[in-house]
């Protein structure tokens, strides 16, 4: 008998020299940022400079066991950090800084003419932390006040945001955030309703069923009579490219990249188009197989009895004529929602004007943009009954987080700005709160003796996200169980198209929520939207009530809560699961147990 040798596992891709080289130089831009040693950035920066230049495949240099420390300027800890890399493809020191900074410094670096000392100026004067920052910064003439820039400078930045680059979708994945494709999107539809004879214009697909990124736009169209829509179309400023045009469709490629399809459809067709292109394709199926058991056909043209169309001049015609409810668009996954609606049990899902507060929110006392004062007025002028103040804690040090003593001196400051609005008679409470950083081992970084003296406290994970698994679920099972802890923010700590979820079991974490009596946050910026939909379901099924929080850093951010519900929405919650739909007086004693 002839023994077969075993076949040899398949060769893990080599990591050529200028991928090291370019990890090199990423530490490097984000030890700048964080103005670390100047000595330690430069050994970073000549580091990747021997790298680039070496002959011979670091590669190879791993495999034999050579000396990497003898090579110019790589010492010892470099020379492990090269090894780390050949051998695993990571690195954990990357992986670590990029976890620390708030979430878009990374994608400024990218902006081209933003190097990481302009980036730090930038974050500090300003508190930009994300390309929309800087947009908004550079439109506002504020940047060009920062020494060192000017005009000349700011009208750089300006350009470089205004090209495709900018904002065209990520190689990797073709879909951008819905906060992108949102704006885009309702600068056509106002741009189309303006042509005489248009009635309506209504997007579809994704961006109507609020997933949280959109890989195209579609717009339908009805119009009166003949209208010139289709030629308004097509030479709008930011069409880049034609794709097609004929009398009732389009399909053009914006400056930004993404391509946008329009149709027109006739009224009578409208609710069915409106069913059909807003998807998602699996639901369609779903809706297809129901009218066939009745013996109808759909399509996006109506509901069809042999040749006669039944229904198709609504949405709701089209639903009712397969002999169900109206179904919200963020529920048209085939997750359920069909069997759901034939027995009546479809959500009543949670909207906008439900919320009666924020529970996540920072200020000038660590990365925040607008004071105190500031962020409570723009609270109370939205009708808030609460909001919670939750700047960071000391150990994101980019962000200027707040050690005891700072903490204790902010306690105080709301204190008293809470005596005023109580003497204004206004609505509005603030809570004294903290986004805390659950260190490595799961201790928080803040003691109890401070924690205590707070309404609540916020844990997130901001370092240490390459854990496996079993040790990242310990150590948010140990934050949990500490003394004070009432949130998990942003739990999986994932930022759309930059980084993904860390490693959790996260039908474990939220058993444990349940069991702790704590809650987990629906992030609503629009890079994080963390939880995600799917998870959003597991806490609702878990009895895990969800914080929607817009975790703002500015007044305009509280406007990131819209997605925050869409999100929501899309995970089948209600009103009443989630935490800060409660009236004030519902809400104390949840935060209260938390707080033992």
């Amino acid at each position: 008998m002839t023994r077969r040798t075993p076949a040899p596992p398949p060769a893990v891709p080599a990591v050529t020299n200028a991928e090291v080289a370019a990890v090199f130089d990423e530490i490097a831009d984000l030890l700048e940022v964080e103005d670390a040693n100047p000595f330690r950035i430069r050994a970073y920066r000549n580091a990747s400079r021997t790298v680039s230049g070496l002959g011979r495949p670091l590669a190879e240099l791993v495999a034999q066991g050579a000396d990497l420390d003898a090579l110019p300027g790589i010492g010892a800890d470099l020379a492990g950090k090269i090894a780390e890399i050949v051998g695993t493809g990571r690195c954990a020191l990357l992986e670590r800084l990029r976890g620390e900074l708030p979430p878009g410094i990374t994608a400024l670096l990218k902006v081209p003419g933003l190097g990481p000392k302009r980036v730090r100026a930038l974050h500090h004067e300003l508190g930009v932390h994300t390309v929309d920052d800087l947009a908004a910064a550079a439109r506002a003439g504020r940047i060009r006040a920062i020494p060192g820039f000017g005009p000349k400078t700011e009208q750089a930045i300006v350009q470089a945001l205004a090209a495709p680059a900018a904002t065209a979708p990520r190689a990797d994945t073709g879909r951008v955030s819905i906060a992108l494709a949102e704006p885009i999107a309702d600068a056509l539809v106002a741009a189309l309703a303006a042509v005489p004879g248009v009635e309506r214009v209504v997007p579809a697909g994704s961006l109507r069923r609020r997933r949280d990124t959109v890989g195209d736009l579609d717009l339908l169209v009805t119009v009166r009579g003949r209208s010139g829509v289709m030629e308004r179309f097509t030479t709008l400023p930011q069409v880049r490219q034609v794709l097609a045009k004929g009398r009732t469709r389009a399909s053009v490629v914006l400056a930004s990249g993404l391509q946008v399809d329009l149709r027109v459809v006739p009224a009578a067709e409208f609710g069915a188009a409106l069913v059909y292109f807003t998807g998602s394709k699996a639901h369609n199926i779903a809706l297809r197989r129901l009218a066939q058991a009745r013996g109808l056909k759909i399509n996006e043209y109506g509901v069809f009895r042999g040749e006669e169309r039944v229904a198709g001049d609504t949405e709701a015609s089209v639903y009712a004529a397969v002999g169900l409810p109206f179904i919200a668009p963020e529920l048209r996954e085939d997750r359920g929602e069909i069997e759901a609606a034939q027995a009546a049990r479809l959500p009543k899902l949670v909207e906008l004007a439900d919320l009666r507060g924020d529970l996540h929110v920072h200020t000038t006392d660590s990365d925040g943009r607008d004071t105190l004062e500031a962020m409570a007025a723009a609270a109370q002028a939205r009708g808030f009954e609460y909001l919670a103040i939750t700047d960071h804690s000391a150990r994101l040090a980019v962000a200027r987080g707040l050690d005891a003593k700072r903490l204790e001196a902010q306690i105080g400051r709301i204190d008293r700005l809470n005596e005023r609005l109580r003497a204004q008679k206004a609505r509005l409470v603030l809570l004294k709160g903290i986004e805390v950083d659950i260190l490595a081992d799961g201790r928080l970084d803040l003691p109890d003796e401070i924690l205590q003296r707070l309404d609540l406290v916020v844990g997130a994970l901001h370092s240490r996200l390459n854990l496996p698994r079993d040790r990242q679920t310990d150590r948010v099972l140990r934050a949990m169980d500490a003394r004070c802890f009432t949130i998990l923010a942003h739990p999986t700590a994932r930022l759309l198209g930059e980084r993904g979820p860390v490693e959790l079991d996260l039908p474990r974490v939220l058993r444990h929520a349940r069991q702790r009596g704590c809650f987990v946050e629906l992030n609503a910026q629009p890079q994080r939207l963390d939880l995600d939909d799917t998870a959003c379901r597991l806490a609702k099924d878990e009895g895990v009530l969800v914080a929607i929080d817009s975790d703002a850093h500015a007044t305009a951010d509280f406007d990131t809560l819209r997605h925050g519900v869409g999100q929501a929405r899309r995970g089948w919650l209600e009103a009443s699961d989630v935490l800060n739909t409660r009236p004030l007086a519902q809400l104390r004693p949840l935060l209260a147990r938390t707080m033992r």
